[in-house]
């Protein structure tokens, strides 16, 4: 026994060694799977999974694919007719659509702009992209651009999923704001972020917005004593990029909002897919979904209280 461990023992020391200097959950699952480390240790933390990087060629490729959704969005907003996407349904769907709209759900649409007529493949990413409508009734579009530009109570409005928020300035219609993001599902990401944003009015009861993500910083330790930034693009991969298209119409007795938002994330890894999957393809559509009822909240308790 005692010369069995005299050649498992160093072995297993460098294979730790290892483990240690790397961090890594595969080399720990490794290490349980073995019976070398008891099931009870601490093998999976938030924001352990294998770090990616945004490379160059996702970058570029998320950039063309936002740029053919500006280009699609510019061509819909110059016609100045069926600005939401349920318009586009055809008319049985559309009038259940909007008697849904009505009764006060949210109706989402999952999107994919091709490129000539084919899927945009994305090397080491994905690309989420999501519209929904929701219907406000007795609410005038200055209410809801009057929640919508108060960015300093968006930590109001919109928690716990915007936990800090503030107007770092503004200029006009022209903002550029701070967003503090919490979000769970299987594991918590903090992130802070910054934004520019630019409101266009479009005629008597009509609007839209633009808004990019200029800069997202995933937080480690958040709200702790060491609490730090991550370098943006090297990091978790939770939220590389992220662009968002509002349209508000007035109408109907209510207001219309439309909100659609590309994002681009880490592409699930080999072998703690269980872990990130649920957070990179579920986290959009929920968000999106969240934010326009807690858009619908906020407006109708701001116009309560006047």
């Amino acid at each position: 026994m005692n010369c069995l461990r005299g050649l498992v023992l160093p072995r297993f020391e460098g294979f730790a060694r290892q483990v240690k200097a790397i961090g890594s959950i595969a080399a720990k699952l490794i290490f349980v799977m073995l019976g070398l480390i008891p099931m009870s240790t601490k093998v999976v933390q938030a924001g352990e999974p294998p770090v990616p990087k945004l490379k160059t060629e996702t970058e570029a490729t998320f950039e063309r694919y936002v740029k053919l959704t500006e280009a699609r969005n510019e061509g819909e907003l110059k016609r100045g007719t069926d600005l939401l996407w349920v318009d586009g349904l055809p008319p049985d769907q559309r009038t259940a659509a909007y008697a849904a709209l009505k009764r006060g759900e949210v109706k989402m649409q999952k999107l994919e702009i091709l490129d000539n007529g084919k899927p945009i493949a994305c090397p080491g990413g994905m690309i989420h992209h999501w519209s929904g409508v929701v219907f406000i009734p007795g609410a005038k579009l200055e209410d809801l651009l009057g929640v919508l530009e108060d960015y300093d109570k968006h930590s109001v409005y919109y928690a716990p999923d915007v936990e800090g928020s503030k107007i770092e300035s503004r200029n006009g219609d022209h903002f550029r704001v701070f967003l503090r993001f919490r979000r769970h599902k299987v594991i918590t990401v903090v992130l802070n972020t910054e934004h520019e944003v630019q409101y266009f009015h479009d005629g008597p009861g009509k609007a839209h917005s633009r808004s990019s993500a200029v800069r997202i910083a995933e937080v480690e330790n958040a709200g702790k004593s060491d609490e730090r930034e991550k370098p943006p693009g090297d990091d978790g991969g939770f939220l590389w990029r992220m662009e968002t298209w509002w349209r508000m119409e007035e109408r109907d007795g209510g207001v219309y909002v439309q909100s659609e938002a590309a994002s681009l994330t880490r592409d699930i890894p080999t072998g703690v897919g269980w872990m990130i999957k649920p957070f990179v393809t579920g986290i959009p559509k929920e968000t999106l979904t969240f934010t326009l009822e807690a858009t619908r909240k906020a407006v109708e308790a701001h116009r309560a209280s006047r």
